[in-house]
């Protein structure tokens, strides 16, 4: 299997140089951009794997980057901040980040995360599902793809994770530590802030009525539950 290639967009010297020589003795490919405008340039040219990306950036900030990208692509992002605080950790994932991680970090975490983000399948899933159908809905979990009322719709690796992972358990409530820990990884099991963001974003493109969804249902202060309607 050849290495994945991973993109690194950083203006800071000292950073590009650590990830490079850290990424590279872990087996990667490593490109390095200094702006959001340059890394745009180098996707159109040749897709990475992955994307790590700072948020403080000349120009067009991270968060601009990453908007820009979901708008043509669903390649796995992992954001950089120096901010550790809930606001912009949801701010970026809104944006469409995969992941969050704060500076100063630990090179092994970081390596951890890239290769959890790389993984294309719903890790823990119980039960290998071909296809999904409702009246509305249409998952085909091998080709990863998604319709609503036979449009396609476009999901980031991590928000297909987790719809993966709730229609494997169906119509069981699943909790927030069990879906974090499933889909991002053993690390994750406090991270609510991340469900919260990506159910919502998940409901927005597949609920005929997001603000009252019908599949991705919410269970207080226990977690979340898929259910399929009566009607489908």
């Amino acid at each position: 299997m050849s290495a994945s290639q991973v993109l690194v967009l950083d203006d800071e010297v000292q950073i590009r140089r650590v990830l490079r020589t850290s990424l590279v003795a872990g087996g990667f490919v490593v490109r390095e951009a200094r702006t959001g405008e340059e890394a745009l340039e180098m996707i159109r040219e040749e897709m990475p794997d992955l994307l790590i990306v700072d948020i403080n950036l000349p120009g067009m900030n991270g968060f601009e980057v990453c908007r820009e990208i979901r708008e043509s692509c669903d390649v796995p992002i992992i954001m950089l901040s120096v901010r550790n605080n809930e606001f912009d950790k949801v701010r970026a994932l809104d944006a469409g980040a995969d992941d969050y991680v704060v500076k100063p970090f630990g090179i092994q975490e970081l390596l951890a995360r890239i290769r959890a983000n790389l993984r294309r399948h719903a890790p823990g899933s119980e039960v290998a599902l071909g296809t999904f159908e409702s009246r509305h809905l249409t998952i085909d979990f091998a080709s990863r793809t998604v319709a609503v009322r036979g449009g396609k719709v476009r999901l980031t690796p991590k928000e297909f994770d987790l719809l993966h992972y709730l229609v494997n358990h169906r119509d069981k409530v699943l909790p927030h530590r069990e879906l974090l820990q499933a889909v991002w990884g053993p690390d994750y099991g406090d991270q609510v802030e991340y469900l919260r963001v990506f159910i919502n974003q998940l409901r927005k493109k597949i609920e005929p009525q997001p603000s009252n969804p019908r599949y991705l249902l919410t269970e207080p202060w226990v977690g979340y539950r898929f259910s399929i309607p009566e009607e489908s």
